[in-house]
């Protein structure tokens, strides 16, 4: 991990007990957390950076696992560094995207989300 990817991390560590509760909670709905515009800037060391990034993990592994996106490489390596943030991933596929508004979006895929929803809705009228 280079200075920069470093610098993230710490960012990214700091908002880790939000996301992984975020993570839980995107099983019925879309998840957004607000990061803090001056964190990013303070770590990238220029203003406006325009950071963006898309990251899908299925079968809890990133697809964007080699990228040069400093920001995202350390949102990964952060990720992958929480057991219990590990679990949610291994059990769902997620989708991450970070967009020019410091806004970190984290929704299940729409095909995993339907296989929860038929599984509730058998196990309650089968009872």
């Amino acid at each position: 991990m280079n200075n920069k990817q470093m610098a993230f991390a710490g960012v990214w560590r700091r908002y880790l007990p939000a996301i992984r509760i975020l993570i839980k909670k995107a099983v019925t709905a879309e998840q957004v957390i607000g990061i803090n515009q001056s964190d990013i800037e303070r770590n990238a060391g220029i203003k406006k950076s325009g950071y963006r990034f898309s990251i899908n993990y299925i079968n809890g592994r990133s697809e964007l696992l080699h990228s040069n996106n400093d920001i995202a490489q350390a949102f990964i390596t952060v990720l992958a560094e929480d057991e219990t943030i590990k679990e949610y991933l291994n059990q769902n596929n997620y989708t991450f995207s970070f967009n020019s508004k410091y806004q970190l979006q984290i929704k299940i895929s729409l095909k995993q989300k339907e296989a929860i929803t038929s599984d509730t809705q058998e196990t309650v009228s089968g009872e």
